[in-house]
């Protein structure tokens, strides 16, 4: 009979897959994929911080993405986050911080928890189409997503594809900025995923490996961004969807 994963085994996996200690994560997570997990969402969150140790911080997205309605429904407080169990769980567990956007929230456990979520009502920086009223700038300076990439952190996809990653959206943001700097009414585009995943996966630049029984990606956020956008502005039609000259 199949034995079912415990914080050492989820936690020596990820060491495997490259996850130190201090490391800042950026987490994107399907907990099913996981298999057979002792204890459950909690095992999995103990495992990660044991990974990062108290010196590391653990995000998760921790959206509000409900079809109607998301700014009179929000409430930093008690709004369930909408995109997987194991991020609704840590965002109710004691001691973890969410930051105060109504679609976006992102949330936060570690040493620099608090830094990474408290300024998400910030206007510095990057403009979005999810900005609304008195929320910031989704994708910001100040928002969790850009901070994370100024402390070096990683994207630690477990169980997903691209098509979950919140790094495509910061991808968009930051091209479509730059076509506004030269030109007001540029249009904004939406990334093909899987065609840039692919490509993003062919060059090297991550780890791959399994944490329980699940897939995983490991890799920079920084090196993300800045190799993905270079190709973005050499290859647009073949990574932007409704790309026209």
């Amino acid at each position: 009979m199949r034995q079912s994963h415990t914080v050492t085994s989820l936690a020596d996996d990820l060491a495997r897959l490259g996850v130190e200690e201090g490391d800042v994560l950026f987490v994107h997570s399907s907990f099913k994929s996981l298999g057979a997990v002792e204890g459950g969402a909690e095992t999995v969150v103990l495992a990660l911080e044991h990974a990062v140790g108290p010196e590391g911080t653990i995000l998760m997205p921790s959206f509000n993405l409900v079809k109607e309605n998301r700014e009179g429904t929000w409430d930093p407080a008690t709004s369930p986050s909408t995109v997987g169990w194991l991020t609704e769980f840590f965002r109710r567990m004691p001691g973890t911080l969410r930051s105060d956007h109504y679609s976006h929230a992102v949330a936060a456990r570690g040493r620099r928890a608090e830094w990474f979520v408290k300024d998400h009502l910030s206007r510095r920086g990057w403009k979005s189409p999810w900005d609304r009223g008195r929320w910031g700038h989704t994708f910001g300076q100040d928002s969790p997503m850009l901070r994370a990439c100024d402390a070096d952190g990683e994207v630690l996809m477990i169980g997903v594809d691209y098509n979950s990653s919140t790094y495509m959206h910061v991808l968009e943001v930051r091209h479509w900025n730059e076509d506004l700097a030269a030109n007001p009414d540029a249009e904004y585009f939406w990334i093909n995923r899987q065609a840039l995943g692919e490509h993003w996966d062919s060059l090297g630049q991550l780890r791959r490996g399994k944490v329980g029984d699940a897939d995983c990606r490991l890799f920079s956020i920084r090196c993300f961004l800045d190799t993905c956008s270079r190709v973005l502005r050499e290859r647009p039609a073949d990574f932007f969807k409704y790309w026209h000259e």
